[in-house]
């Protein structure tokens, strides 16, 4: 029997991805909000010993609530087994606290997902493209959980991007510089990253200058998330500055919230923008040839892995 798929509202965009690369019975699910501005959710297709997969990220707080209260749901419905899958963990940059007191929400919210009763024959969570390894072991240990990686997919999006023309794959920061560099020799070109200094009295961060010589080359700028763009676009200026003839973005996350596209693209820094599906946001370059990877595939062989052995 092919399992049952559910998916959260917000990733309606994604489920078709999915079911073109795998077999799934799609569920169907009421939803309503009532005037107070609480939420009605109901399964109208019976878990009952079935095999379920949830699909849904967490780009919101909703998200959040609607991926834990259907994992519930299912589990108590009988599922057989459970698996969430995540193209996005949201809260990833808060993995660790830097001041007293700080929340650390990354760890929160894996305790919340792992506080979804565990199913019969297991409840497993699929993570693309975590921003710290570390987070897929914030997760209790009566879920399985498995850190996908990008890099085929961010390697293929920068191939067909680039084509034949020379370049070199660019860091934001020296922070990213270990990923850029592994991705750099997949791809067989030379990594470069920035070097930034933060300003003790203000806190401000300034780009001081490039480890590498990017003269007269192209260099495509890797990040594992873009979001409101400022350090992009601090680094697309340094590496024009150091000489480089085009600069091309590319992140493994497109969340760019309201304002964001339009402040890089307005920046006049960019010859492209591309990145994966993995964010409902990534949306907004879907019209757009050759801009936006499909990473469903990816989750369609880590399940199909993980149910047949």
């Amino acid at each position: 029997m092919e399992p049952l798929l559910f998916t959260t509202s917000s990733y309606a965009y994604f489920q078709p991805a999915l079911t073109t690369v795998a077999r799934f019975e799609v569920g169907a699910i009421t939803r309503k909000e009532f005037p107070d501005g609480e939420r009605y959710l109901r399964l109208d297709c019976d878990s009952w010993g079935r095999d379920v997969v949830l699909l849904g990220g967490t780009p919101t707080d909703l998200d959040w609530l609607e991926v834990y209260d259907l994992g519930c749901a299912i589990a108590r419905a009988g599922a057989r087994s459970l698996s969430i899958m995540m193209p996005y963990f949201g809260y990833a940059t808060m993995e660790r606290a830097v001041k007293p007191g700080e929340v650390v929400t990354a760890k929160t919210r894996s305790r919340l997902i792992s506080s979804i009763p565990a199913c019969e024959a297991g409840t497993r969570i699929f993570l693309f493209d975590l921003h710290t390894d570390g987070i897929e072991f914030y997760f209790g240990d009566d879920h399985v959980t498995h850190h996908l990686y990008g890099a085929p997919v961010i390697t293929k999006a920068i191939r067909d991007t680039m084509g034949e023309a020379p370049f070199v794959l660019g860091a934001t920061d020296a922070g990213r510089a270990k990923w850029v560099e592994s991705l750099a020799r997949a791809l067989s070109v030379n990594p470069a990253f920035v070097y930034k200094r933060r300003d003790s009295n203000s806190g401000a961060i300034a780009v001081t200058g490039v480890n590498a010589d990017v003269r007269d080359v192209d260099v495509v700028l890797y990040d594992d998330m873009i979001r409101t763009g400022s350090s992009l676009i601090q680094a697309a200026e340094a590496y024009k500055a150091a000489g480089a003839k085009r600069v091309f973005a590319v992140a493994s996350h497109l969340v760019l919230p309201p304002g964001s596209l339009e402040r890089i693209e307005s920046s006049g820094l960019f010859a492209g923008v591309i990145g994966t599906n993995s964010h409902p946001s990534s949306q907004q370059l879907s019209a757009r040839p050759g801009a936006v990877f499909d990473i469903a595939p990816l989750f369609a062989r880590a399940l199909e892995r993980s149910t047949h052995r």
